[in-house]
């Protein structure tokens, strides 16, 4: 709408002066900056900031109470059920049938053909965490990880052109993944650990990574680096699934200083691999965006 200047006064309330016709006396009306309600955190309203604040942080506690209780009736009564009905007779099975040696054997095998298969390994880290804890545990995993992700790499050679043809298809969504064949050998193995530390699935990069041109060094050690988080998160749960199966077999409930330790451990475990996700993926932003930039 168009009014004309000698009307009404357009440097004040809720109106900025924006151009001027070629008459030299009309003005578009526009909504200036400073005109959101105080309820919605804008200036005005005087005390409507630190109620909007307190009412962020009054819904975040009560986002985090939810889920604290809601992982005390899963660890009280839903996990023992599911336990019983489910996970325990698989357990009892393989501690029965399996000696520890083969169940090594097992764990290793599948940890480093899954991903090859494009099967994910997790179950089986859980198993190794079940059986053998944190130290064994992990290197067991890690070792079974590192041929894990070499035999997809290697594989992928005799497929090479295809899926650079797959990646030029779609290059907005491997945009990311791009990232890790360019720069040096350090700025390779940063970006692969990244890569590996974000949601990125496991499997398709492995299979992926060769068309980016990044070498094998970096790739190796990028991914060493990046699955220790995941890694560590999964024997965590194995330990827990273990804990959850000895309270069900010998028919008796955790205690509720148990229940509180698992119930803080697994949310600190899933708070500090979402924190570590979260900022792995908004540094591939980041590099993304300058690579972008370099480029123009």
């Amino acid at each position: 709408m168009i009014y004309d200047a000698a009307e009404e006064d357009f440097g004040v309330g809720d109106y900025v002066k924006l151009e001027e016709g070629s008459d030299g006396g009309t003005y578009r009306k526009v909504v200036a900056e400073g005109s959101t309600s105080g309820c919605c955190g804008g200036n005005g309203g005087g005390g409507g900031g630190w109620l909007w604040s307190l009412w962020w942080w009054a819904k975040l506690v009560l986002v985090v109470a939810f889920l604290v209780l809601l992982g005390a009736v899963f660890f009280k009564w839903v996990g023992p059920f599911f336990m019983d009905k489910e996970i325990i007779p698989i357990i009892i099975w393989e501690r029965e049938t399996f000696s520890k040696s083969m169940l090594a054997l097992l764990v290793f095998s599948s940890i480093a053909l899954f991903p090859t298969l494009l099967l994910p390994s997790t179950p089986s880290m859980w198993v190794a965490g079940m059986t053998f804890g944190y130290g064994y545990g992990f290197l067991l995993i890690i070792g079974a990880v590192a041929i894990g992700v070499s035999l997809p790499y290697l594989i992928s050679f005799l497929f090479y052109h295809k899926i650079q043809v797959l990646l030029e298809k779609y290059s907005k969504q491997a945009s990311i993944i791009k990232l890790a064949g360019e720069g040096n050998w350090f700025d390779q193995l940063r970006d692969v650990t990244l890569i590996r530390i974000s949601p990125f699935p496991y499997v398709v990069y492995n299979y992926c990574a060769v068309a980016t041109d990044v070498n094998y060094c970096p790739y190796l050690l990028g991914t060493l680096v990046g699955m220790v988080p995941e890694i560590f998160v999964a024997i965590y749960t194995g330990i827990l699934i273990e804990t959850l199966v000895d309270a069900s077999n010998d028919r008796r409930s955790l205690s509720a200083a148990q229940i509180i330790c698992n119930v803080i451990g697994f949310c600190i475990s899933l708070v500090t691999t979402v924190i570590v996700t979260l900022c792995a993926k908004r540094r591939l932003k980041k590099l993304q965006a300058e690579e972008e930039r370099l480029l123009r």
